[in-house]
């Protein structure tokens, strides 16, 4: 069982978790190790046992979900100052909103991320949100609850057979959505700079700038980071540049598309409709427009919380601190340039 605290520093190698949710195979692995303590602090009600928990740490998984994690709590250059034994993080997603990467890499501190863990699952709710908007799948099930005197002509909807889908980031995730797109019969394009053409041949797709993916898509599906070179990418110039009738849809991160400019292009009928998974504020408040237009289909940021991905990223966390701790270079690092002065940090530990 994982230690409330740090109550003797009788372990050589000292690790960190919240008390947040988490799948129980991530305890399993970290409690086979006898030279790692666990503790897990709380997260919100008393900020001086987890600060004191922190200080002490070595290594530390941490929340990816941004607007779950208290802010005290984010691997911030504040948060790192205090914690001088901090030699690792992990994030608990793909994503790591929650980092401040440029900050760990100057403390000597490795990042992981669990690039990966989900993608299977995000990739299938990606088909979920675009057969829902193409087939109107919720406007049926509420018309048969609520409605009488309709026709299934008055619920008609559209085939994606045939449609191009332009996956704007085709890593782990698109490539699956690229595979599953070519099981529809869908052609699939894709935009992605950090990929050379042969490689985004290779995960199956026709290699195109960005404008011209946004010309020529039927569907276009985000599958790209939030960082500084995406942040409202999606504005509302790029909606105006979309096929008319196309269909939005996006399992990425909040931000990257710009809420009120698709709104407008919905409302205004320049698109067909959107698939969303991520928000600016998540959960977004009740009243956000984009909620009450009736051709958008919605989820609170739930594509890779299945089961099953969630056992995967807590397996795949853990296994990566393990190796960390034991000097072994992990095979998701996010600032590989900095894993020597972590590792030589690490070796300290023994």
């Amino acid at each position: 069982m994982p230690d409330a605290g740090y109550p003797q520093h009788d372990f050589p190698k000292r690790l960190c978790r919240l008390d947040l949710w988490l799948n129980p195979a991530f305890d399993q692995i970290i409690g086979k190790e006898a030279d790692i303590a666990l503790s897990v602090l709380p997260a919100r009600g008393d900020d001086a046992r987890t600060l004191a928990g922190l200080k002490t740490a070595h290594a530390y998984h941490v929340s990816a979900a941004k607007d779950e994690l208290p802010r005290p709590w984010f691997v911030s250059a504040e948060l790192i100052a205090q914690c001088p034994d901090l030699v690792c993080v992990s994030s608990g997603g793909a994503g790591y909103d929650t980092v401040d990467v440029a900050a760990c890499t100057a403390a000597g501190i490795a990042v992981v991320n669990q690039a990966g863990g989900n993608a299977a699952s995000v990739a299938e709710h990606t088909f979920a949100l675009l057969l829902a908007v193409q087939r109107r799948v919720v406007e049926s099930h509420n018309r048969l609850r609520h409605d009488t005197g309709f026709t299934r002509e008055d619920l008609m909807g559209h085939e994606i057979h045939g449609t191009t889908i332009g996956l704007v980031g085709i890593g782990q995730i698109g490539s699956r959505v690229a595979r599953i797109a070519q099981g529809f019969g869908m052609r699939v394009i894709a935009h992605d700079p950090l990929l050379d053409a042969d490689t985004i041949r290779r995960r199956g797709a026709e290699p195109v700038p960005l404008p011209d993916l946004l010309a020529q898509a039927d569907v276009v599906s985000l599958h790209c980071p939030l960082d500084a070179s995406t942040r409202g990418l999606i504005d509302a110039r790029a909606f105006a540049a979309m096929k008319p009738d196309a269909v939005f849809v996006s399992t990425a991160r909040g931000g990257i598309h710009d809420e009120a400019a698709l709104h407008d292009a919905l409302r205004g009928g320049h698109l067909r409709g959107a698939g969303l998974d991520v928000w600016q504020q998540e959960p977004p408040p009740r009243d956000a427009p984009l909620l009450a237009l009736p051709n958008v289909i919605a989820t609170f940021h739930t594509a890779g919380v299945t089961h099953e991905a969630r056992r995967n990223v807590a397996q795949s966390s853990a296994n990566q601190l393990v190796m960390m701790l034991r000097g072994e270079r992990p095979p998701q690092l996010v600032n590989p340039e900095v894993w020597p002065v972590a590792a030589a940090r690490i070796a300290k530990l023994k």
